[in-house]
């Protein structure tokens, strides 16, 4: 049976961190609404009872980026893929911290140090100020064994700076200026 909490209890805490994933949905006021594996788990940090934040990394999409500047709404949502079942999820209002914010230096002490391994690869930290925490039984998810995380996107951001010192920054500029319904995205 789901409960509704009003904070994220040290328990709930527990399971976030042995997740291998989580999922993050967000949407426009119109428009698409998106929901994106988000990983390795050491990319969300839990800063507080109500607040928690994950350091989105460039990617092929700016969806995330751009409805939280554009409505804010955003779910978290962790499933257990163990002989447990379990689900959490963990809904508030997004804001961004980019890398020139002052903020980001302490934001990003949350972090491991590894996932600035790249520079540039870090696009912005995504802080969610939590108005429900929940779970529920996650029946519906499958049994699955985890293997390893992917070092896809590291290797593809080395790569692209090696080619240029701007690669990282030249790949934002053309594809995560704005989402796929038209909000802005990176700022330019």
């Amino acid at each position: 049976m789901g409960q509704v909490y009003d904070t994220i209890t040290p328990a709930l805490q527990r399971f976030i961190a042995e997740q291998p994933l989580f999922f993050v949905g967000t949407a426009g006021a119109q428009g698409h609404v998106n929901v994106s594996p988000k990983g390795p788990i050491g990319t969300f940090a839990v800063l507080g009872p109500t607040q928690v934040a994950y350091l989105d990394r460039v990617g092929s999409g700016i969806e995330t980026a751009a409805h939280a500047q554009a409505d804010g709404r955003i779910t978290f949502m962790f499933c257990s893929f163990g002989k447990r079942p379990k689900i959490v999820r963990l809904y508030g209002q997004a804001r961004l911290v980019w890398p020139d914010d002052d903020a980001f230096a302490a934001l990003a002490a949350h972090f491991d140090d590894a996932l600035f391994a790249t520079p540039g690869h870090r696009r912005c930290i995504v802080v969610a100020d939590l108005d429900r925490v929940s779970d529920s039984c996650g029946d519906g998810v499958p049994v699955m064994t985890f293997e390893h995380d992917r070092d896809n996107s590291d290797r593809w951001a080395r790569g692209l700076q090696r080619k240029s010192p701007t690669g990282l920054a030249d790949y934002m500029a053309a594809n995560n200026t704005t989402s796929i319904d038209g909000l802005p995205g990176v700022p330019a």
